[in-house]
């Protein structure tokens, strides 16, 4: 086993139609506004940029974030990522109940020196701590949506 690669699911349950929830996940550059643990999102172009998140651990984590498939149809929204993390992570929404199902999938290796050197007994640790920044994620983005 690598215990520097992590594989994330999460799946979120929106009170808000698939179209409206993806015209809020595509503009990265406003996570910080419902996001509490995304901390700052610099975009570098149309599709690229830079982004800064922590969640309950106080060590940052900067990643460079490129769009790799955009397609509102299917509902996907797929980025790649490098710097203290390397992989991807994808959105995939679809109607459900009357509102949304949005399924988050992540999958990265660290990259980060101090992370890299705590791989093993910090396992635990960064999972409970990805785990926290979902939940904020989640709660952040049901409130956004009730104002969007």
């Amino acid at each position: 086993m690598d215990w520097c690669r992590y594989r994330f699911r999460s799946v979120w349950q929106l009170a808000a139609p698939p179209a409206t929830v993806f015209a809020v996940l595509e503009r990265g550059e406003e996570y910080p506004r419902w996001w509490p643990q995304v901390r700052e999102v610099v975009p570098v172009d149309a599709s690229t940029g830079t982004a800064r998140f922590r969640s309950v651990l106080p060590h940052d984590l900067v990643v460079t974030v490129v769009g790799r498939r955009r397609d509102p149809e299917a509902g996907i929204l797929e980025i790649a990522m490098s710097g203290d993390l390397d992989g991807w992570a994808r959105w995939t929404l679809t109607a459900h109940g009357g509102g949304t199902r949005a399924v988050y999938e992540q999958e990265v290796e660290v990259r980060g020196r101090l992370m890299r050197a705590l791989a093993i007994p910090g396992r635990p640790v960064f999972r409970v701590n990805h785990a926290l920044m979902m939940r904020g994620g989640r709660r952040g983005l049901a409130a956004h949506l009730r104002t969007v």
